[in-house]
């Protein structure tokens, strides 16, 4: 049985299941593991290694964590792997041609999501807040284009009315690297041929800023809680209150018909707060300088002081998720 050279490219823990599976098929040898470098990670600024160049160094693989790929000599270490196949799984960087014409069987990518639905850097948090109720990972054969080559094979899972984007990746990590190693030996023997993605239904989810976490009251108390969800564990969700930032860790519908203006607190055994439609109940908060707790208690503790609402999230912020035209989805 033919032993295939492969080099993985992943940086957070997502990415740490599919390269542990391929470690241990005896039809792969992982030849070379490329993530992303160090970076300053926590309030002390300290370098921490990403979650799959630690994965790397427990199974003893070769690491290599480039700045970039764009020059010959960064690429070199790549060539000298002599790889058939490149696997990549959150990596953090696009390829170019001539990275990707190293290889000789091409390069596959593990996306979190239904391509074409939800193409870029964020597909699961945008799932959770758009509200679909089924995503996935899709296999596709990497080209020019962000997210844009065919698939070569896809798996579904619901979405848990509870799950965060913490939870749900989790999840969506072993249904790839159940995945990948089902479908990619059909690839490498030509028995799966990959599809090429439709035109109709594309979308990009743009990478995430720290903003993004700002609670809109004015949508509704089901919008509210999937935002919420989403941006867990970052950017993690907040709200202005007073001069304080106040983050919201977990919250509930309490109503989706609720007599409280949006942003209105109401506070008795339980803290609940008005929505554009509905009312959320306040499960766990953090206050400034404090460590998180439960709602009720902070409200016992005085922490939500005389304050009657939350502010007002700005009116004019980007979606996380827009649509392409055929034409753009070629061309990001």
């Amino acid at each position: 049985m033919s032993t295939y050279r492969v080099v993985y490219f992943g940086t957070p823990e997502y990415a740490v299941p599919a390269l542990r599976a391929l470690h241990s098929d005896s039809r792969f040898e992982v030849a070379l593991v490329v993530t992303q470098p160090d970076r300053p990670a926590g309030r002390g600024h300290k370098l921490v290694a990403p979650a799959v160049k630690t994965a790397a160094i427990e199974l003893a693989l070769p690491v290599y964590q480039p700045e970039s790929l764009r020059t010959p000599d960064a690429r070199q270490p790549l060539v000298d792997a002599n790889a058939d196949l490149f696997v990549v799984a959150a990596f953090g960087l696009i390829f170019g041609e001539k990275t990707l014409a190293i290889p000789r069987h091409g390069a596959v990518n593990l996306h979190a999501s239904l391509l074409p639905a939800y193409r870029g850097a964020n597909p699961i948090a945008a799932a959770i807040a758009s509200g679909e109720a089924v995503t996935g990972i899709s296999l596709m054969q990497m080209e020019r284009g962000l997210d844009s080559g065919p698939i070569i094979a896809a798996r579904s899972i619901e979405i848990a009315p509870s799950d965060t984007t913490s939870s749900l990746t989790e999840k969506l990590a072993k249904l790839g690297a159940s995945l990948l190693i089902d479908e990619i030996g059909g690839y490498l023997d030509g028995s799966i041929t990959p599809i090429p993605q439709p035109p109709a239904g594309v979308t990009l989810a743009r990478p995430m800023r720290k903003t993004d976490g700002e609670i809109d009251w004015q949508r509704s108390a089901v919008e509210i809680d999937r935002h919420i969800r989403a941006m867990w564990p970052w950017p993690r969700a907040w709200s202005r209150l007073g001069e304080a930032t106040v983050q919201i860790h977990v919250a509930h519908v309490f109503a989706q018909s609720f007599n409280l203006a949006p942003g209105e607190i109401q506070v008795d055994d339980r803290v609940l707060v008005g929505a554009g439609d509905g009312a959320i109940e306040l499960a766990r908060v953090q206050f400034p300088g404090k460590s998180a707790i439960d709602a009720a208690s902070a409200a016992r503790g005085g922490l939500f002081g005389k304050a009657t609402h939350f502010e007002p999230a700005p009116s004019d912020r980007e979606p996380l998720v827009q649509p392409l035209s055929v034409a753009d989805s070629t061309n990001v």
